[in-house]
């Protein structure tokens, strides 16, 4: 007898290391973003980011249905808050994009869950990744007009690593409240409800297009479905102080996706800036773990 494709499926997950998962997780979501800033030749930011989450919460409704029956009003706000860090987070993040290198785009927006990690752990030590971090800000901010990185690229940014921080710290919340993996497809569902307004607005017909909602369906595939999928299968058969070193790696991961795929090339102080945000994830990640 043939296996099903379930079976095929996670034989071959089964196959691959989990720190391999999850490499392939961070540059299924690069190439992703990737696939997302070439769009914006043809479609603003917010209406590719509309597409995005569109197609994810449709992709995700049809696997997981919210089930929302029992819970209470105050576990519905909960998911309502992580419905909406999730769209203002990815809202941030691409018009960050339009206006930087998605390396820079990505390193500024780790400060957030960089943040939150060292605000949890408390520890003297954890001051030194701070200033690690800040000194890669500084490296990054274009100092009397110059270099390839905007303020407003930079606010940007630093506004969706605020909503990723609220974005970690909801999902466990939600996690904690809604069975099973419903309170994702309940805060994909907010998302999209949320994003649609000024998605519609400034996509207008172009949202329509067959090709474009063929490479939103593959940006909502890359960004969301696959590395979800990839990262908790990894979580299952890795200790999470490992996911978290690995996933530290993400910035220098959009870097080299930004120079391979984008032909963004860094000027040498900004992959150093790159450098130190990852260097100050992982000390901060293991540091946090204890």
């Amino acid at each position: 007898m043939r296996p099903s494709p379930g079976r095929a499926l996670r034989a071959a997950s089964d196959a691959i290391p989990p720190s391999g998962l999850v490499l392939l997780g961070i540059l299924s979501v690069q190439v992703g973003a990737g696939l997302a800033k070439n769009l914006f030749t043809q479609l603003p930011p917010s209406a590719v980011v509309f597409l995005r989450i569109a197609t994810s919460a449709v992709i995700l409704l049809a696997i997981v249905r919210p089930k929302v029956r029992g819970l209470s009003r105050r576990d519905l706000a909960v998911g309502v808050a992580f419905g909406l860090s999730l769209g203002l987070m990815n809202l941030s993040f691409y018009e960050a994009l339009a206006r930087l290198p998605i390396g820079i785009a990505v390193a500024i927006e780790f400060i957030g869950p960089l943040t939150l990690a060292v605000v949890s752990s408390r520890r003297r030590l954890d001051l030194l990744w701070v200033g690690l971090a800040a000194a890669g800000v500084i490296l990054l901010a274009p100092w009397g007009g110059a270099g390839t990185v905007s303020w407003v690229g930079i606010g940007f940014a630093a506004l969706a690593g605020t909503f990723w921080a609220a974005y970690i710290v909801f999902s466990a919340a939600t996690g904690a409240r809604f069975p099973g993996a419903s309170g994702l497809s309940f805060a994909m569902l907010v998302s999209t409800i949320v994003i649609a307004p000024i998605g519609v607005t400034t996509g207008g017909s172009d949202l329509l297009r067959p090709e474009i909602l063929l490479i939103g369906a593959g940006v909502g595939l890359l960004s969301s479905v696959i590395p979800y999928s990839l990262e908790l299968e990894a979580l299952r058969r890795m200790p999470k102080r490992v996911f978290g070193i690995l996933m530290s790696l993400e910035p220098a991961a959009a870097a080299l996706v930004g120079l391979f795929v984008l032909h963004e090339v860094l000027q040498v102080r900004e992959w150093a800036a790159i450098g130190c945000v990852v260097v100050a994830s992982i000390g901060a990640t293991r540091v946090g773990d204890g």
